[in-house]
């Protein structure tokens, strides 16, 4: 049998090998991390990238059953974020040299909301000069959208997959034809085909989910060939289906533990993609979001989103940061960055270089 330091020097991890290495405890853990921390450093270095984070709308068509803001959920106040304010916004984030805006919203497909979303891009490309890197996060979409979207100025889109396992998938959500899952990963090719750095992600410790199913995932994003990846913890949500399953959710500690082991072995199988510490890493225990960028992440998000809004945009249960400002947001960012032992990226886009090297 193969020692856990001869898997790690494989590098090309088979199934058996993933699951080996997300049960790795005491020193074979610490050595998975190391590796990681080593692959990092020579690969895309200690900077951290930041991405001025917009949360546009909480209106959303579909009924994600893991997902606080689903069409469904009549307990919330519904809101879009006026034009003037994201306006500030991308002047708050071009004035303090973040160098890319993220601009992210539930899953609408109408032509008033793409030419909303075209407009707030036309808006990025003029306060920033050009030199704002874009990224969009607003499901799926058809291709005409996303060409229409990429021509007026994004420059990569984030579209989790949240499983790459068909029958788990389905446990997450509807099987109708708003929720299918040839249709995700459908959208995820088109990204490609019109050139966006592509991005994908899942939840990490959901019910009925495997270690297997987490190496899957693993394997999936590998050959899918992606850009970049926003994976984190599940955290409940009181309003949603997924709920009543609450009991089958593990623990925070391994929640965590397995979110920064999924980060670590992805940094390992794709040295050089763009990986972020998730919000919901900080959610379930102080700290998460530099351990995050200690076990391999690169890509920081701070919330930009006028405060008034924040509550509103409930995808889980005791999101943090819900009474900071854009300014109180920005010290956190930077104080976290140096726990990490890492240095901003200000004034930096921050692109992929897996994404310079794949369309090559």
């Amino acid at each position: 049998m193969r020692t856990f330091s001869d898997i790690l020097d494989n590098n090309y991890f088979d199934k058996d090998s993933i699951v080996r290495l997300l049960g790795a405890q005491g020193r074979d853990k610490e050595l998975l991390f190391l590796k990681a921390a080593e692959v990092k450093q020579k690969h895309i270095g200690n900077t951290v990238h930041l991405r001025g984070l917009i949360e546009l709308t909480n209106n959303c068509t579909k009924n994600c059953y893991y997902c606080g803001i689903g069409a469904s959920n009549n307990k919330l106040e519904r809101f879009m974020v006026e034009l003037t304010e994201v306006t500030k916004a991308i002047h708050f984030i071009n004035d303090n040299s973040y160098g890319s805006v993220v601009i992210q919203t539930g899953e609408i497909q109408n032509e008033q909301f793409t030419s909303a979303i075209e407009d707030i891009l036309y808006s990025i490309t003029k306060i920033g000069k050009g030199k704002l890197g874009v990224t969009l996060s607003c499901g799926e979409q058809s291709l005409v959208t996303y060409k229409r979207w990429k021509a007026a100025g994004a420059h990569r889109y984030l579209l989790r997959i949240e499983s790459s396992d068909k029958d788990l998938y389905y446990k997450l959500h509807p099987k109708n034809k708003k929720h299918h899952f040839e249709t995700r990963l459908e959208s995820l090719r088109s990204l490609q085909e019109c050139g966006y750095q592509t991005g994908t992600g899942v939840m990490i410790g959901l019910p009925f989910q495997t270690l297997e199913n987490l190496a899957n995932d693993l394997i999936f994003m590998r050959d899918f060939n992606i850009d970049m990846c926003g994976m984190g913890p599940y955290i409940e949500h009181l309003d949603t289906k997924l709920y009543k399953y609450k009991k089958l959710v593990p623990s925070k500690e391994t929640r965590v533990d397995l979110s920064l082991k999924m980060i670590a072995i992805l940094r390992i199988m794709m040295k050089d993609i763009n990986i972020a510490a998730t919000t919901a890493m900080q959610t379930l225990v102080d700290g998460g979001r530099e351990m995050a960028l200690k076990a391999g992440a690169n890509i920081l998000m701070p919330n930009t989103t006028p405060g008034i809004y924040r509550e509103q945009y409930s995808l889980y249960d005791n999101k943090p940061g819900l009474n900071e400002e854009a300014e109180d947001n920005k010290i956190s960012i930077e104080k976290l960055i140096a726990r990490a032992h890492c240095k901003p990226g200000y004034g930096e886009q921050g692109n992929s270089k897996h994404y310079s090297k794949r369309i090559d």
